[in-house]
């Protein structure tokens, strides 16, 4: 018995740079032929083709020596590399031999091989294996489909032994099933190292799936001419093996070996292997039954991995949706709670959360420097994505010291928060049953000849510094969790945010309400002093009488209005920065209207067009229509009264106000108080005051923009 330390290293590829797809010589049951693919003459050949093809076999058509239309054959067939194209049986000599054709870089190569002398019944073998697929389909699980797989093949192919064999992580094989011959030994669970099988002969069982060796102790057959001895023989089922295989076969006490691939979703999954005592043919029939059954077996075992993968998945997805609901920020606050409920969803030992205020430990943990220093090289490798390790010490070798603490770590980063979320497995030490010592006799002589395993007695090794695997579905699932501890996260900062910036509204529109309140007081008030001006200037003419002194007042009466009305407006209205300027001057023109008498009222027309307009210019607007109104009735009419138009129309951009009398027209130049500051106001208002005959009378035209012009 060994331990996972007394494992040495030794370089194997030696035999992984063995070029078996070109040996040079096939088995000699059989024999090869190499044809010209433009004359399908032979050029070269292999095996006992004197006694069956005749002494003038070479520079032979393919046509004369198989005795059918080959040509016509090949033309009608898919060329592909190794897809075989199936010509009709042939007799030589007392023997059948069944024809198969390959398309090669250069050539064709012709295999012929023994066929049996009763071959296998279509019907009958249909239907053994219909049979068989329904019990593979039954099979519930993984194991037991190995071992309906394993008794299956041994009855099709009568060997000895017939193992179901799987290529595990790291390469190496173990055996899943096996069905034997009672007075045999098992190799039931052995494993088998990576180099019992090199590289390039894994990569051949993919192309070529059925591979058979009926006597371990054959003489290889040569290709002939010499020169020929280089032809890629990949695809060819007599291939000669390599000698190093032959001698592990016979180190094994083999004497005839086969074996058939299983090939899942296009990768080499395992193998059928057939092991007998004495030679025994399989021949092209019965290999043929084995690739399809063994194509069957595939689809079967991927059935049941995805069915064992949706299981765990399903039970991880309804842990995730029990969980993930609570996990209320911050992550310690999660995990202090429910830290049972994660290192049972993830299967796990122990669990830590690293924060910046320290490390929060529940079960069984690294003590709390072994986890800041874990944490401090997670960090160096910077990623925000989970890790899964089942052996922490190869990746990380300070974890050698507390492996009956941690051996396997999933971690989960949660930068949002500055935190690393760590669940512990501790070490499961395995015994692994080896069919025979992997490492004995392997030398480390980069020169010396490499020659395989003399010994397959059972030897056992005791694996430690590993932890139980962490499977693709629970780190899926880690990943989901750290989703959902982001969102959470997010959630958790959306909602603060939230909160900040609704008390931020609220002390918004408190002050905005507040602000609108003391507008609209001021507002009153000055409406409320501007009446009370008003009204001492109305007094005041009145007690002066008719005259210059009168009129004066009541002008200043009616500026006075203009002002007055916009504030009285902005007190009753929620909208102070703009008004409509058509209402605003109709509500002035009715203040007017009263001031002036029913003479004048019932002379006055009015044509307003609504428009919003800046509160500061409608005033503006306002001081010039109560001049102009006030101008007409003062001078188009001497001593009486008459019609006075007013109308305001919008242009794109601009405003027109228009003020029209049908009197006497322009009398004079008017330079008094009231021009100066209509003069003023259309100044700082960027607008344009012209009068034009009316026909009779005078129009009095203001156009400006609406909105204030940029600077």
């Amino acid at each position: 018995m060994a331990t996972h330390s007394d494992r040495a290293a030794p370089d194997l590829t030696e035999c992984d740079r063995e070029p078996i797809h070109i040996p040079g010589a096939i088995q000699p049951h059989g024999m090869v032929l190499i044809v010209d693919p433009a004359t399908l003459r032979t050029v070269a050949g292999a095996g006992d083709c004197e006694a069956y093809l005749g002494d003038a076999w070479l520079g032979e058509t393919l046509d004369t020596l198989l005795a059918q239309d080959i040509a016509a054959r090949i033309a009608s067939a898919a060329k592909a590399p190794g897809v075989a194209i199936r010509a009709a049986a042939v007799r030589l000599n007392q023997q059948s031999f069944d024809v198969a054709i390959y398309t090669g870089a250069d050539h064709l190569i012709v295999e012929l091989e023994p066929a049996p002398a009763e071959p296998l019944l279509a019907g009958e073998m249909l239907a053994w294996m219909d049979a068989i697929a329904a019990g593979f389909e039954r099979a519930t699980n993984l194991q037991l489909l190995c071992e309906r797989a394993a008794i299956a093949f041994r009855t099709l192919t009568g060997f000895d032994r017939v193992m179901v064999y799987r290529f595990l992580d790291d390469d190496a094989g173990r055996v899943m099933a096996e069905d034997r011959d009672p007075a045999l030994g098992s190799f039931m669970h052995h494993h088998f190292p990576a180099s019992d099988i090199p590289r390039q002969a894994r990569a051949l069982y993919v192309r070529n799936r059925a591979r058979v060796i009926p006597d371990v102790g054959y003489t290889p057959a040569p290709l002939r001419p010499a020169a020929f001895q280089s032809a890629d023989l990949s695809d060819v089922a007599l291939r000669s093996v390599s000698p190093i295989h032959l001698q592990y076969l016979h180190n094994m006490g083999v004497s005839a070996s086969a074996s058939i691939s299983i090939v899942k979703d296009g990768i080499l999954w395992g193998l059928i292997a057939c092991h007998n005592q004495t030679p025994r043919q399989m021949p092209l029939d019965i290999r043929l039954a084995g690739v399809a059954l063994a194509g069957g077996l595939a689809r079967q075992i991927r059935a049941k991995e995805e069915a064992e993968s949706y299981r765990e998945r399903l039970a991880l997805r309804a842990a995730e949706d029990v969980l993930v609901p609570s996990l209320r920020p911050p992550l310690t606050n999660a995990v202090s709670t429910r830290h049972q409920d994660i290192q049972r969803m993830f299967d796990g030992d122990g669990i830590a959360v690293i924060h910046p205020g320290g490390i929060d430990r529940y079960g069984h943990c690294p003590e709390a420097a072994d986890i800041a220093a874990i944490a401090a090289w997670l960090g160096e490798r910077n990623t925000t994505e989970a890790f899964a390790s089942h052996n922490l010490a190869e990746v990380h070798p300070d974890a050698a010291r507390f492996p009956e603490r941690a051996s396997g770590i999933l971690a989960l980063p949660v930068p949002e928060e500055r935190s690393l979320l760590i669940l512990f497995r501790v070490e499961q030490v395995v015994e692994i049953e080896w069919a025979g010592n992997p490492h004995k006799g392997v030398g480390l002589d980069p020169d010396a000849t490499l020659t395989p395993r003399t010994s397959f007695a059972s030897w056992s090794e005791m694996v430690r510094g590993q932890s139980r695997r962490w499977t693709l579905e629970q780190v899926e699932a880690a990943h989901r969790l750290r989703r959902a501890l982001r969102e959470a996260s997010d959630t958790r900062e959306r909602a603060r945010l939230y909160r900040e910036l609704e008390r931020a509204l609220t002390e918004k529109d408190a002050a905005l309400d507040q602000k609108n309140l003391l507008m609209k007081e001021v507002h009153h008030r000055v409406q409320n002093s501007l009446q009370l001006v008003s009204a001492f200037l109305s007094l005041q003419a009145r007690d002066a009488g008719p005259g210059p002194v009168a009129d004066q007042l009541i002008e200043a009466c009616s500026r006075l209005s203009a002002v007055a009305l916009v504030h009285r407006r902005l007190y009753r209205d929620d909208q102070i920065e703009t008004i409509d300027l058509a209402r605003y001057l109709e509500e002035l023109i009715g203040d007017l209207k009263a001031s002036l008498g029913t003479e004048w009222s019932s002379q006055m027309t009015v044509d307003l067009t609504p428009m919003l307009i800046p509160t500061d210019r409608a005033v503006s607007v306002g001081l010039l229509a109560a001049e102009l109104i006030i101008n007409a009735t003062k001078y188009a009419y001497p001593g009486g009264t008459g019609r006075i138009d007013i109308a305001l129309q919008r242009h794109r951009n601009r405003l027109q106000l228009i003020v029209a009398d049908h009197g006497s027209g322009v009398v004079g130049d008017r330079v008094g108080f009231g021009s100066r500051m209509m003069s003023s106001v259309m100044s700082r208002l960027d607008g344009e005051l012209q009068h034009a005959d009316n026909g009779p009378g005078l129009r009095a035209i203001v156009t400006m923009p609406i909105e204030e012009p940029q600077r």
